[in-house]
């Protein structure tokens, strides 16, 4: 697509051709002032030998973005202006010789950078994004993924007002410089494509660390952060660490360079940036102490910190040949950093947290106007192509391979793989070529997961003979013959007394398929999609039986907790298609959850289970379906109906069982000072959970427990549940903790992202306004991407204020999106998608929704990030 025309046409696959001119290295300088910045590129370009023969001369056009020409030489003579020209900001050379430098001055503005995209400002640090596009911000360069070269950075600034420079590559010479400024050489000596360059210059303060390789080399880590955030590095230091050796242990993968560093900014678009040897963080997957993060920002921030780590080798060494190929660094880097966490935490429980991602959110993006396939054939915006789809879907891909193939094949193709595109731009196909090759495996019938859109549906019936003692499981995929995928399907077969009789992968290939199981006294209870091996929606019509069978006694992690979300799903969405009062909860319901919250206590009191459950696990067996997921087992969503449902499924629970909420809530009560691991983040998570349906139970002894852990809680995990529970039961004591949470934490600004989260999350139709009120308020920043997503983003999530009937949420969301997109058009065109999804609602809603979309639709001056989201979901 033209960066610099505000037509939207689409880049297309069938259009890749190789670059023109290939990079034999880049020399920067980048000085840094208050109001500008000037960058001094040295290209050595020569012709792509892929491009020689038979083709008529053709211009070398280089990329640019808001760049202002100061100077251009060629082979250090300086070129007429006949020799070249500007097309909005692109540089055109006609008729370019077959080798030859490059050297431009352009001046630039990081400081009226709001999109946070090139080099730009944040508070009194600079600091870049490139990817995917950024890098034509800074300098003019073929800036695609598939144009490798080594960089030589040399960063020059004021040195009181920026005594830290970094860049990616190893570190070269330091010196002064006249009028009190300072510079730093940086070497990359590994070919890189631009959109992993990195710079960052400013007032910062560092924890050093250390760690030896398994060939014995060191390499020096670091990470830079604002003064007053120094104490809150310890975690992710260790997270490093412990991510370094893992990958060598398990994946043979060493890392390369002699420095490591990370350095968190308070602005960014994203979560973080593997940039080589540089790592760009958002400060929120930085920074933690037990008092301001909590449990799961501690999970987060070791997933992320090994997910940017595991990038060096997948994403930096090999990387993405173009655009289409993202998932490929991508969804290979989130399975090997879910791998990871598994290692860590909860196994069981890590992977059931991946698939309620997926099967909330990526689910329904399959199923909207803004569905693609992990490899698509077109894109228009390459900033709205940063997907669940392309990330987690993309993820379960290289999963279902890993299950194919078995653990120690995959690494043996993971190995082949590195060892084949070793500093080269890959494809999906070189990647599957070398898992074939490795696996000893025909995937060619496998690979078309890459190209298909939409979830796939799986139906499985079964049936018994008991003369012959066979059991039979016939498996239908819904797609024509000759776009049948190959489905890893994993079960387990249990008896009447839920001991288990066999387990198997079957591999279903074929639009219909038939598997037999011979010597079967009676007709078993099927386990399906153990461990969900496959990303699609399975059909199985499941008794209330079975699933109480395999919910005692199943050994998958997974199946049991969809066993007991089957459960609660069919109550709840039984409720909501009811005109009058909820029937009485069932008693066989309510039993299941006793024996539930018995075991659960049991744990919490230091027993073990007998099925090996760990008490992350047994908090999700205990934890209702989201909205999210039940919204997608509706033929038309009505929200206000389903949350009503849900909330009463809830709160008969929490009065039925209220005295075991309490048992599991005191046993799971912390007898120690707060430490983070695999137990105490289990025992906070079962205790905080008994307080929620405690909660829903309106009982003020309830709301006088919760103000006490808020009070007396030394952690943010339990001081953040009784905050949110307070806040969301509409409890009296509500008020006040919020202004004592304020009072404590508000120079904080991650801190109070909570605090504006759990306001504009609350369940009540005066949200909106109290919402309204907080945009003005000192913790919010209109131009800040985490602000904005704790605020008007979470509000976005609201399943009553932002569905409200009278559309008042939906104006209130296309607002603020207009007011964004001049300034951060990223950041606006994810919040549109929230929109995107309107054809699912039933009316008014439906309506209302579009109605917004239409008057986005028609404003002046779209972003082009926003009006592809706009447009396709109209």
């Amino acid at each position: 697509m033209e960066k610099n025309s505000g037509e939207l046409r689409p880049v297309l696959l069938s259009e890749y051709r190789p670059p023109l001119f290939l990079v034999a290295g880049v020399e920067l300088a980048i000085d840094l002032y208050d109001d500008h910045a000037l960058v001094r590129a040295r290209l050595e370009l020569y012709r792509n030998p892929a491009r020689e023969g038979g083709e008529r001369p053709e211009p070398l056009i280089l990329d640019g973005e808001e760049l202002e020409l100061l100077r251009i030489n060629r082979d250090g003579q300086q070129l007429s202006a006949e020799s070249y020209r500007l097309e909005g900001s692109r540089l055109v050379l006609p008729d370019p010789p077959a080798r030859f430098t490059l050297e431009t001055t352009a001046r630039i503005h990081p400081e009226r950078n709001t999109a946070l995209e090139g080099l730009y400002r944040s508070g009194t640090l600079f600091c870049t994004q490139c990817e995917p596009e950024g890098f034509r911000r800074i300098t003019w360069y073929p800036d695609r993924p598939d144009v490798l070269a080594p960089f030589t950075v040399t960063i020059s600034a004021d040195q009181q007002k920026c005594p830290v420079l970094l860049a990616g590559g190893n570190p070269g010479e330091r010196g002064k410089l006249p009028a009190g400024r300072h510079y730093a050489t940086f070497r990359d000596p590994y070919p890189k494509p631009s959109y992993l360059f990195a710079m960052v210059a400013g007032d910062l303060a560092g924890i050093h660390d250390c760690f030896t390789t398994a060939s014995g080399r060191q390499v020096a880590l670091a990470i830079y952060v604002e003064h007053h955030n120094r104490d809150k590095c310890d975690h992710a230091m260790a997270a490093l660490k412990q991510a370094m050796r893992w990958d060598e242990e398990t994946f043979g993968l060493e890392y390369d360079l002699d420095h490591y560093l990370i350095v968190a900014v308070d602005d960014f678009n994203m979560g973080a940036m593997e940039n080589k040897g540089l790592n760009i963080f958002n400060a929120a997957y930085v920074l933690a102490r037990p008092e301001s993060a909590t449990d799961d920002d501690f999970e987060r921030i070791e997933a992320v910190i090994a997910h940017e780590y595991f990038h060096n080798w997948t994403g930096n060494r090999v990387t993405c040949r173009d655009w289409f190929q993202l998932s490929l660094k991508e969804g290979l880097t989130v399975f090997r950093d879910q791998l990871f966490s598994q290692s860590v935490h909860s196994p069981g429980g890590k992977r059931i947290g991946d698939v309620r991602l997926l099967r909330d959110h990526q689910f329904a993006e399959d199923a909207g106007p803004l569905a693609h396939p992990v490899r698509p054939e077109s894109y228009l915006e390459i900033n709205n192509f940063y997907t669940l789809t392309i990330y987690e879907k993309g993820a379960e891909l290289v999963r279902m391979l890993h299950t194919l193939l078995g653990a120690e094949r995959f690494r043996r193709g993971l190995k082949l793989y590195l060892e084949r595109q070793d500093g080269t731009a890959a494809t999906v196909e070189d990647f599957l070529a070398a898992m074939a090759a490795a696996g000893d495996r025909d995937l060619d019938q496998f690979k078309r997961w890459y190209f298909r859109p939409g979830t796939p549906r799986l139906q499985v019936r079964d049936f018994f003979e008991p003369a012959r003692g066979r059991y039979r499981l016939r498996v239908v995929q819904n797609a024509p013959p000759e776009e049948a995928l190959h489905i890893p399907l994993a079960v387990g077969l249990l008896d009447a007394a839920g001991r288990e009789l066999t387990a198997a992968l079957l591999e279903v290939t074929e639009v219909e398929q038939e598997f037999v199981f011979e010597g079967m006294a009676a007709k078993p209870t099927p386990s399906l999609l153990r461990g969900f091996s496959a990303p699609v929606r399975l059909d199985y019509p499941y008794s209330d039986q079975q699933l109480q069978l395999l919910l005692a006694h199943d050994s998958d992690p997974f199946t049991r907790w969809e066993a007991a979300q089957l459960l609660n799903g069919k109550l709840i969405l039984e409720r909501a298609g009811d005109q009058g009062e909820p029937a009485e909860l069932p008693a066989s319901h309510a039993a299941t959850y006793r024996r539930l919250l018995t075991e659960a206590a049991e744990l919490a009191a230091g027993k073990t289970s007998p099925h090996g459950t760990d008490k992350t696990l047994a908090a999700l067996l205990l934890t209702l379906p989201s909205e999210d997921y039940l919204a997608e087992q509706m033929e038309l969503i009505e929200v206000a109906a389903l949350h009503r449902a849900r909330q009463s499924v809830r709160r008969d629970l929490a009065l039925a069982l209220a005295a075991e909420w309490r048992r599991l809530h005191d046993a799971a009560a912390p007898l120690e000072p707060y430490r983070y691991g695999a137990e105490p983040v289990g025992n906070r998570r079962l205790k905080n959970l008994a307080l929620d349906f405690l909660l829903a139970t309106g009982e003020e002894d309830n709301f006088d427990l919760a103000h006490q852990q808020f009070r007396r809680a030394d952690n943010m995990t339990d001081s953040l549940a009784a905050l949110k529970g307070l806040v969301h039961a509409a409890a009296p004591q509500a008020p006040e903790t919020l202004a004592e949470f304020a009072r404590r934490w508000r120079d904080q600004p991650l801190v109070m992202d909570k605090w504006l989260a759990v306001q504009a999350t609350a369940p009540y139709a005066a949200t909106l306004e109290q919402v309204r009120r907080l945009l003005a308020h000192p913790a919010f920043r209109i131009d800040n991407p985490n602000r904005v997503r704790a605020l008007i983003g979470s509000f976005a999530a609201n399943p009553v204020a932002f569905h409200a009937a009278d559309g008042s949420g939906y104006r209130f969301l296309a607002d603020q999106i207009l007011v964004l997109d001049p300034k951060n058009p990223q950041v606006a065109a994810r919040l549109a998608t929230r929109l995107s999804r309107w054809r699912r609602y039933a009316e008014p809603r439906r309506g209302l929704m579009r109605g917004e979309l239409a008057r986005l639709a028609a404003a002046s001056q779209l972003s082009r990030d926003l009006r592809e989201v706009v447009g396709k979901s109209l």
